[in-house]
């Protein structure tokens, strides 16, 4: 990176105190910008194109969208911005999410300043950061779920459900309620219902209960 370059970042957080005192420690970092700092993940998704940040640092637990279903919107539509999750605490559900929308990183919000910075460097770089502990934590288990998705995908060729679809259309069939399905994939119940009216609309089925049907038939989900 010249000297005249500079990360242009973004800050999203519903604590104002959070936002002002990374705003004031990034501002006084010569080789970044900070563009802007917002409060909801629906700011973030709604401004980001202008704004146009490098890197967004991204909380998790914000009020309405949290942060991994924000991630997601902001991904699908502009794969080049980078985004850092923060969060109060490592778990391994939030970390797992994060990652299959697209993050480019995760970090503990008592982080040093000097992680915090080589994150963002690394982030606008096109690398990934997670610590030692958040590898050892995810990673194997995040894996061993991808080979399971690929060998779901094998089986769903005669469909064209997207990869949200597939993964509602696993949860349901399993009986999970509206509910827990937003739970696991951190999205909100209205998108449960969208994407199970998609799902039903594409494979031509009337019901929950049909799709049940339809899912064991078609060896869609895992048999125990």
């Amino acid at each position: 990176m010249n000297r005249t370059e500079r990360i242009k970042v973004l800050l999203v957080d519903d604590h104002t105190l959070v936002r002002d005192a990374l705003a004031i420690m990034l501002k006084q970092v010569d080789d970044i910008q900070v563009v802007g700092a917002l409060s909801s993940g629906e700011d973030a998704v709604n401004k980001v194109n202008i704004l146009m940040p490098d890197v967004i640092l991204m909380d998790i637990m914000l009020k309405g969208m949290t942060g991994i279903e924000a991630t997601r919107w902001i991904k699908e539509r502009n794969s080049k911005i980078k985004i850092i999750l923060l969060s109060m605490e490592v778990k391994k559900e939030f970390v797992t999410a994060g990652i299959q929308s697209g993050i480019d990183g995760y970090l503990p919000k008592d982080v040093e300043r000097h992680i915090l910075l080589d994150a963002i460097r690394m982030a606008y770089q096109g690398g990934k950061y997670f610590n030692e502990a958040i590898t050892s934590l995810v990673f194997e288990d995040f894996y061993k779920k991808e080979k399971s998705t690929l060998q779901t995908e094998e089986r769903l060729k005669v469909t064209d459900l997207t990869k949200r679809e597939r993964e509602v259309l696993a949860l349901v069939a399993n009986g999970k309620s509206n509910k827990e399905v937003a739970d696991q994939l951190f999205i909100s119940t209205k998108t449960v219902d969208t994407h199970k009216t998609h799902i039903l609309d594409k494979l031509g089925l009337k019901n929950t209960a049909e799709l049940v049907k339809y899912a064991i038939k078609n060896k869609l989900i895992p048999m125990e």
